[in-house]
């Protein structure tokens, strides 16, 4: 009897050694692609961020620190940038990385002769990528850019893997084990990461739950250990119950009006459409308070750069929205429609708020509601929309989040074609002078509202619901979610 307790007790001894330590993660969406440098969704960011380094990689605070680089340099006229690689790193079939790999990925982005780069801002940008050696590489630009430093995060992958997007391979904390589309993606501990420390625990599945009470009940059933984004309503039935974590998040949400369209080429219409929407209202219902008003394409996040008191430049006025509705040729208002990713909530509730607000100057709105994946082709790539509802996530540097609005930025999906607008941002990237630089960005931020872009509605606040025993959830200015920090107690 002894014996067989004994042996049952080195059993569960030896169990517990080796039990996996799992965390599932509900999110919304599938990834638009695995491939890296193509995929454009940032919900896919939010996973593969785990998966995927760059040379340089962002941390908790926006900053951009070391990865499979070990130093970086700048030379003093801000055109050459000098890695020098850390020895050692892995990716996750078990090759080091080299040189070839790290040109390889750089030139993937830049593209050259007739095959187009992934990056924009490598096209644009950079004139000449060199290996000084077997560890430095060399990244000169064609023109200066006090921006750039912040895209050495794209991803260094493998030159040998005949398909990134069926088998991607990165150097992350975590590798790749697989994607059931509509169903989850699973990644697992790379036990080789340069970090000997990170990550903590063994396996994570991203969940894919697109209806936000179903991720709820799976949440509160045990099923799934991590909530992120969630909703107040949804916030206030876990309050007392699990640890929520809850942070302004960096996010634009707007309604974006077309541009190339009728009525919204039209200036009265667009500011007519600004006067009807009531913020604050939308703030309280929507977000349950938890979010900031905005006036402009940046939140209060990015400090130096962002632009005040634009949120006050459309106050509420239905009397003098008719008004310009009336000098635009439209006094009975007209009707428009309202495209809305149906995985989104939180986006498709905004719509049914503004509906009723438009409804008070004469417009009537309809709310179509369409997959993630079809707004990505439809709406955000092939701009087939009058108006549109998403959240523009946050980026770690103010030219990244105001580019979007460039003429020649391939995803100015409002057709915003504007050449004042586009020397601002362009001549900030140039500024040495942090102040000058900052006072373009701000005056680019001014003319946004007053060309009423989109409508600017506001920066949710990020909250995340945790299991009880989970701990060391790390807050990012970014749509990520960093599972190598996370573990249970």
């Amino acid at each position: 009897m002894r014996r067989i307790l004994s042996l049952l007790i080195i059993f569960l001894a030896a169990l517990s050694v080796f039990s996996t330590e799992r965390i599932v993660v509900a999110v919304m969406q599938d990834p638009d692609f695995l491939d890296p440098h193509r995929a454009a969704a940032s919900g896919t960011y939010e996973m593969m961020f785990n998966v995927f380094e760059g040379l340089l990689k962002p941390d908790s605070k926006g900053n951009v620190i070391p990865a499979i680089a070990e130093s970086y340099s700048i030379s003093p006229d801000g055109l050459v940038y000098t890695f020098k690689l850390r020895e050692g790193v892995k990716f996750h079939n078990g090759k080091e990385v080299t040189m070839n790999d790290v040109l390889y990925s750089l030139n993937r982005l830049k593209g050259s002769g007739e095959v187009r780069g992934l990056s924009s801002d490598f096209e644009k940008f950079v004139s000449k990528i060199e290996a000084i050696g077997d560890r430095t590489v060399e990244i000169t630009l064609n023109t200066l850019n006090t921006d750039f430093l912040d895209k050495f995060i794209n991803a260094i992958i493998p030159a040998d893997n005949p398909d990134h997007e069926r088998n991607p391979i990165g150097t992350g904390p975590f590798k790749f084990v697989a994607y059931q589309p509509g169903q989850r993606v699973v990644i697992a501990k790379f036990n080789e990461y340069w970090n000997p420390d990170l990550p903590l625990v063994d396996e994570v599945e991203f969940r894919i739950i697109p209806d936000n009470q179903a991720a709820l009940m799976s949440f509160m059933a045990g099923e799934v250990q991590m909530l992120p984004r969630l909703d107040a309503i949804q916030a206030d039935i876990l309050m007392d119950r699990y640890n929520l974590i809850s942070a302004e998040q960096n996010m634009v949400q707007l309604m974006a009006m077309n541009l190339a369209r009728e009525p919204f080429d039209d200036l009265k219409v667009r500011k007519a459409i600004n006067l009807a929407i009531d913020k604050e209202e939308i703030i309280e219902i929507v977000a349950n308070g938890y979010g900031t008003a905005l006036g402009s394409n940046m939140s209060p996040i990015m400090e130096r750069y962002y632009q005040e008191g634009l949120e006050d430049y459309y106050k509420t006025d239905v009397v003098a929205a008719k008004s310009l509705l009336a000098q635009a040729g439209y006094p009975e208002g007209f009707k428009t429609k309202i495209t809305v990713p149906s995985n989104y909530q939180f986006h498709v509730d905004t719509a049914q708020v503004i509906v009723e607000q438009l409804k008070k100057v004469g417009i009537t709105a309809e709310i179509e509601l369409i997959e993630w994946s079809i707004w990505l082709d439809r709406v955000y790539t092939g701009r087939d929309y009058e108006m549109t509802i998403v959240g523009l996530t946050g980026k770690l540097s103010a030219y990244d989040i105001l580019k979007r609005y460039l003429s020649d930025y391939p995803r100015n999906f409002y057709n915003y074609f504007n050449p004042r607008y586009d020397e601002l941002v362009n001549s900030a990237i140039k500024q040495t002078d942090i102040d000058k630089k900052a006072a373009l960005f701000k005056q680019a931020q001014v003319l946004l509202t007053e060309e009423a872009v989109a409508v600017y509605i506001m920066d949710p606040n990020f909250i995340v619901a945790l299991a009880p025993n989970l701990f060391g959830y790390n807050v990012y200015p970014l749509y990520v979610q960093d599972m190598s920090t996370l573990y249970y107690k």
